[in-house]
């Protein structure tokens, strides 16, 4: 008889009391921020002479929307990959920098002047 590589079941009462319905025993919370980083990608920190800004592409498949970019005021059409950039260190929290979070061309967000 060939031997199977699967694990066997234990047969305790621990194993009786767990039900086949009760899902992954993983905390939801993580894996739906694990979806989100995956869907969505990684932002990346970076630091300016105009303070820290959180910076996230978009790949031509997530574009979906049109933006305009505050670099050169031009419209950002869906498929086009872009920039999403927020700031880090906002004076009202993270939730309200990344409700004013702005969609850049990144050339755009690259060549950008701190002058005021």
């Amino acid at each position: 008889m060939p031997r199977s590589n699967r694990p066997r079941r234990s047969s305790g009462p621990a194993a009786k009391s767990r039900s086949r319905s009760a899902g992954p025993t993983r905390d939801q919370g993580a894996e739906d921020d694990w979806m989100q980083r995956a869907r969505y990608g990684v932002a990346k920190l970076q630091d300016a002479p105009d303070g820290q800004w959180h910076v996230r592409k978009v790949s031509p498949l997530n574009a979906q929307k049109t933006y305009t970019c505050p670099g050169c005021h031009r419209p950002i059409t869906p498929g086009v990959a872009h920039l999403v950039t927020w700031r880090a260190d906002h004076w009202s929290g993270d939730e309200a920098a990344a409700g004013n979070r702005r969609h850049w061309h990144p050339n755009c967000w690259e060549s950008r002047s701190y002058r005021y």
